[in-house]
């Protein structure tokens, strides 16, 4: 399924309303080169939960948790991983599998690891388009 967005509010917005639809288990990756989008549409989808405190991208903390929604938010950033080993020691397993939902910022970068039902989505822009453009390709696991 392909979303388009005009605007960072859009971008926010189409997070929030896939943040609302998100369950328990679900683990989305999100990709996409710098200044597309990730973290507005992560700080949208961590709104569709209900997440009240302030979200940013935990490039430096590879993982930030947010508990304050409907269900725990479990960000990742996989930017500046340097291996694989990084994720295992930080417990992702454990939270891939847990009570909440996984947002993985960079996923191509440790698309190893990853479960085979994840959610994909993939910002890019086309400046042809516009400047706030982004097009955004969702890739839902056939059940």
């Amino acid at each position: 399924m392909i979303l388009e967005s005009k605007s960072p509010k859009e971008t926010y917005q189409i997070g929030k309303r896939l943040g609302r639809e998100a369950k328990a288990g679900e683990v989305y990756t999100l990709t996409g080169d710098l200044g597309v989008g990730k973290t507005k549409f992560t700080q949208g989808f961590a709104a569709g939960l209900g997440v009240t405190e302030p979200v940013n991208s935990p490039t430096f903390t590879i993982l930030q948790i947010y508990e304050s929604g409907r269900i725990p938010l479990y960000h990742f950033d996989a930017y500046r991983i340097g291996d694989i080993e990084e994720m295992e020691e930080i417990g992702f397993e454990e939270y891939v599998m847990g009570e909440g939902v996984s947002l993985i910022e960079w996923a191509d970068l440790v698309e190893e690891i990853l479960p085979s039902d994840c959610i994909r989505l993939r910002i890019e822009k086309d400046l042809e388009r516009g400047f706030d453009y982004r097009k955004i390709t969702l890739e839902v696991p056939e059940e």
